[in-house]
């Protein structure tokens, strides 16, 4: 049996106003009176008394509140980082808490008190540290940040062309004719907007599905821009234009791991592999085992209709290569034998129901997952055709499942009583079930104490979100992305209020426009129109 997988970690270290007043009061003497999930109302400031002196305690304005009163000074931070510095604990107040820890579940009327990267305690009217920046979170929803277990950032700039695509028409437009087109610095200008994009929608890890590395620079853009983003993230080292392995072992792979990473596995960019192997490849065997003499995780995309079925798992598993480490993209085109031989291994699953619901690799193969026994994680797969949006994957997913078992349960003249795939599960698959497939559930992945601060606040103050009843269930079917007011990554703060505070949109969109520009010089008009409108079958084909 394998061992586990030893991470290699790389070193990095338009907008409403975020209030912060300072004013020196007794804790008894302050009050907080507005937050995401209440009324309109005016924010005062909180402070702690430390023996007989009073110490500053930096209280937020929600996103919900108009703050009355005084105006504060010129020397007060009231945008932008400086309103959280790096060495201010925050203190989370009064949310309701979905922790995805099976010890704690849904607490409500919560503090959260976050110091350096670490979740320090979680529970009710938490004293707050001297100097800490409170915010007031009172019927807001506090919950991990969401992880992303396969996504194609290369292909950021081409967002929403492939709205119609099938798989054939994305392997004939993006793969064949388009991918070859990216230089490094398209790479850069993509990865850096995706991950910008994925911390603006509360996603806070996401694996970087990297096949597009023509060349030892595009892949060294490519860790730069997820290095630039104080986001959390995986780059998946891959180069699906070679037409074998050979490149895993000609020193472009240890030349990376040697510059780029450290091999800590709390450091905020951390790297594995991205091969779609089978056994008629060249270099196969070597590339398989050239991961496992170095403990690097593998993603491969499998179980996908005539392209990657049972023959494939068969060969990772003679290889001794499918581990808990290694994540299966899609897996929907499998028999049982092949779902045994991924269960017996406790190989992961990364489900993309938008994307296999609608480019046709194969059934979200949840119903299978939980009927063997196979972790699941959600990934949202490429912007090109689909959301990016963790919330819509996860109402894919449910819907995929459940929509499923009505059908077959219609076909044999009866109904279902009782759903077997709940809220609570794909909302797991979203945050604990992504960390545990990139091996950071002891890092991530929850609302415990020890564990690195990597959360999401929801605002309930929006129609769609009021009243609050469920919190599990709101998140799932009611919340967007417009709901992430804020969002913390390894303990800092990179929304509030609804505003990126910790990454550059503006660059982002200037880079990313930029690129595109220089991708439309080299598409011929006629080439991208068929694309952007493939052409209509008269009839499905056999």
């Amino acid at each position: 049996m394998n061992r586990g997988p030893r991470f290699r970690m790389s070193h990095r270290s338009r907008t409403p106003e975020v209030l912060v007043r300072r004013e020196s009061m007794t804790r008894s003497a302050a009050t907080t009176e507005s937050s995401p999930g209440a009324s309109r109302r005016s924010v005062m400031v909180s402070a702690a008394a430390v023996g007989a002196a009073a110490v500053g305690v930096a209280a937020v304005a929600s996103p919900a509140s108009a703050t009355s009163g005084s105006t504060p000074t010129a020397a007060e931070p009231t945008t932008g980082p400086r309103a959280f510095p790096a060495d201010r604990p925050v203190l989370f107040r009064r949310a309701t808490v979905i922790t995805m820890d099976p010890r704690r579940g849904v607490l409500t009327d919560t503090d959260v008190l976050v110091r350096g990267t670490t979740i320090e305690s979680v529970g009710k009217r938490l004293p707050a540290p001297p100097h800490a920046t409170v915010i007031d979170a009172a019927g807001a929803l506090l919950l991990p940040g969401f992880v992303d277990t396969h996504r194609h950032l290369s292909e950021t700039a081409l967002r929403g062309v492939g709205a119609d695509w099938t798989l054939g028409n994305y392997f004939q437009w993006m793969v064949q004719k388009w991918g070859p087109l990216m230089r490094p610095e398209d790479i850069y200008a993509a990865n850096y907007m995706g991950v910008v994009d994925a911390v603006n929608d509360g996603v806070t890890t996401v694996t970087d599905w990297s096949y597009a590395m023509l060349t030892p620079e595009h892949a060294d853009a490519a860790v730069d821009a997820l290095v630039a983003v104080p986001g959390r993230a995986r780059f998946a080292y891959g180069n699906g234009f070679s037409p074998d392995l050979g490149w895993v072992l000609d020193g472009r792979i240890d030349r990376m791991l040697k510059k780029r990473f450290s091999g800590r596995p709390d450091q905020l960019v951390t790297m594995q592999l991205a091969l779609d192997v089978n056994g008629s490849m060249g270099h196969a065997r070597e590339a398989l085992k050239f991961a496992r003499d170095r403990d690097l995780p593998v993603t491969t995309h499998a179980g996908v209709f005539q392209f990657a079925e049972d023959a494939q798992i068969k060969f990772l598993a003679e290889t001794g290569s499918l581990s808990p480490s290694y994540t299966l993209v899609h897996g929907g085109a499998l028999t049982d034998d092949a779902y045994r031989i991924i269960a017996d291994s406790g190989a992961q699953l990364s489900v993309s129901a938008e994307s296999e619901l609608n480019a046709g690799q194969g059934y979200p193969p949840t119903a299978k997952a939980r009927e063997f026994g196979i972790p699941v994680s959600l990934s949202l797969d490429t912007v090109a055709w689909w959301s990016g949006d963790m919330f819509s994957m996860m109402r894919a997913t449910l819907n995929a499942d459940r929509g499923l078992a009505h059908l077959r349960a219609h076909e044999a003249g009866r109904t279902v009583a009782n759903n077997q795939l709940r809220a609570q599960d794909v909302l797991e698959y979203a945050t604990m079930g992504g960390a545990r497939a990139l091996g950071l559930d002891r890092l991530i992945g929850s609302i415990t104490p020890g564990k690195h601060a990597d959360l999401v606040m929801l605002r309930t103050d929006t129609p769609a979100m009021t009243p609050t009843i469920n919190p599990v269930g709101q998140v799932v079917f009611q919340a967007g992305r417009g709901d992430v007011d804020t969002v913390m990554v390894d303990g800092r703060v990179l929304k509030h209020r609804g505003t990126l505070i910790g990454a550059e949109l503006g660059r982002a969109r200037r880079l990313i426009e930029d690129s595109l520009e220089y991708l439309r010089s080299k598409i011929p008009n006629n080439e991208w129109e068929q694309a952007v409108n493939p052409p209509q079958d008269a009839a499905t084909r056999s």
